[in-house]
């Protein structure tokens, strides 16, 4: 099989160019795709467990650790301990965290836009779900 033709070829290129997309419209806010990943968990249910976050995420300790280190310098989160386990941290958002949702959401609605331009409504959502399949299969 010739290499461009390979799926994981393909898939990677693929997604280093919705990465890019992401990042050129989340930089205006100082902002990474995988930040805005975790405000999107935490504007859905603010003060969850870092732990909580990295499952949703398919992250590990490691990673989430890093992400929320940043988040944290840039004011955007707060980490304290967990009134339920004082051995968690629990992630809150900033006000300045709380008041990007608006207009992020409108720059992640636009990066979507953008990276399924090529697509039809109806390619683009068979698209997303096949990939969804892919991810699930074991």
């Amino acid at each position: 099989m010739e290499l461009e033709r390979c799926f994981n070829f393909i898939l990677t290129k693929a997604q280093r160019h919705v990465n890019q997309l992401f990042k050129a419209e989340l930089a205006p806010f100082g902002i990474t795709p995988g930040q805005y990943a975790i405000l999107k968990c935490l504007w859905d249910e603010n003060a969850q467990t870092a732990k909580k976050i990295a499952e949703r995420l398919h992250l590990d300790s490691s990673t989430i650790t890093g992400l929320l280190d940043r988040m944290e310098h840039k004011g955007l989160i707060e980490k304290q301990s967990d009134p339920k386990d004082r051995r968690a941290l629990q992630v809150i958002l900033t006000e300045l965290g709380q008041n990007l949702e608006g207009p992020v959401s409108k720059a992640i609605l636009e990066a979507n836009r953008k990276a399924l331009l090529v697509l039809d409504d109806r390619q683009g959502e068979d698209l997303k779900s096949k990939l969804e399949q892919i991810s699930l299969a074991e």
